[in-house]
């Protein structure tokens, strides 16, 4: 069986989570009390120190009311501005030679006139 490289940015997951759990005006002790965990454990998964499951993961979107795809990545796909997020990370990835070639085939791709 294949492994598969994930790498989580748990660090960004957890500020995700304290920004969420500031916006709906809990504390940290609230949280904590509701999702049935330690807050010294909810301190840590805040500051990224500890990885979280995805069933405490989504056991924490449910009660904060955001969509575990939005404590993960930051986006909703349901957003119509997903994707540009995506592409400005992966076009900051690649040379400005590359960016040319995808910008060009976006063009032939949307029907827009391709001129090199």
């Amino acid at each position: 069986m294949e492994k598969i490289d994930a790498n989580v940015d748990f660090k960004l997951i957890g500020q995700r989570i304290k920004d969420a759990r500031i916006k709906k005006g809990w504390s940290q002790e609230k949280l904590a009390e509701t999702i049935k965990v330690a807050t010294a454990f909810l301190s840590r998964v805040e500051r990224g120190g500890t990885s979280i499951n995805l069933n405490r993961l989504a056991q924490i979107s449910e009660v904060l009311d955001v969509p575990i795809e939005e404590l993960i990545t930051g986006v909703v796909k349901e957003d119509n501005r997903y994707l540009d997020k995506e592409f400005s990370d992966l076009l900051k990835q690649c040379s400005k030679d590359k960016q040319k070639l995808i910008y060009n085939i976006a063009k032939i791709v949307a029907g827009v006139n391709f001129v090199p």
